[in-house]
């Protein structure tokens, strides 16, 4: 668990849910940081919420539009002082993703950029469905070597390609959404996997959401931290 982070998922646009998530999985076995998505930063309060936070945070906001769109968008959120992360999908290509990582390093120097890959709730059959025709793991190997080549600072990818890609890349940041604790339901994911199992697959952090949200918060985090043997 060494040099290891865990994200708290949180996925609603209501300020005081908010504040409960961030105050109540706290703890000092473990630096857990909040992500924040689309639902939150799009709400009314969102944006002038992550102003004013005290902690670092992730911005997942799987940026995706053509080069000069997508830096003009992380140049408008160089006000966000405590951001430490924010995605950009892969499917925008290489020079999208290398715009956004330059752009990065003149606005804040510690701000790290994942590249996202096939997203958590998609399996083989849907990616057949968009039209793709390579299979989960062929695709997620193809962008991370374009994440890898774009200079980007990590990937975002289930845990289930975490191996192989960190036999390929030992030494890039590997974070994994669809993150669940033992018996929780996988909800709208389709390629989950435990937290332990996760960090056994030699990833640097995970993504977890309803797995601590949902119910009893510093009940759930406590489960985490037993799971953990922390």
């Amino acid at each position: 668990m060494k040099n290891k982070s865990i994200f708290v998922a949180c996925d609603t646009s209501k300020i005081n849910k908010i504040k409960k998530i961030v105050n109540q999985t706290k703890t000092n076995k473990l630096k857990i940081i909040p992500k924040f998505g689309l639902q939150f930063f799009y709400s009314k309060e969102g944006r002038g919420f992550l102003e004013k936070i005290k902690s670092d945070f992730w911005l997942d906001l799987k940026i995706n539009d053509i080069p000069q769109t997508a830096l003009s968008a992380i140049d408008s959120l160089k006000d966000l002082k405590k951001c430490k992360y924010i995605t950009v999908h892969a499917n925008g290509g290489l020079e999208m993703l290398k715009a956004v990582k330059k752009k990065s390093k003149k606005i804040n120097k510690n701000l790290k950029i994942l590249g996202v890959t096939v997203l958590t709730s998609l399996d083989n059959k849907s990616l057949k469905q968009i039209g793709y025709t390579k299979k989960v793991k062929q695709l997620v190997l193809k962008q991370a070597d374009l994440i890898k080549k774009s200079g980007c600072d990590g990937i975002v990818c289930s845990a289930q390609e975490a191996k192989i890609i960190r036999k390929r890349y030992k030494n890039l940041l590997i974070i994994t959404p669809g993150i669940r604790l033992p018996g929780d339901s996988s909800n709208d994911q389709k390629r989950i996997m435990t937290p332990k199992s996760a960090f056994e697959n030699k990833v640097s952090g995970i993504v977890i959401g309803r797995s601590l949200t949902k119910g009893n918060i510093k009940n759930n985090t406590k489960k985490l931290l037993d799971h953990l043997g922390k």
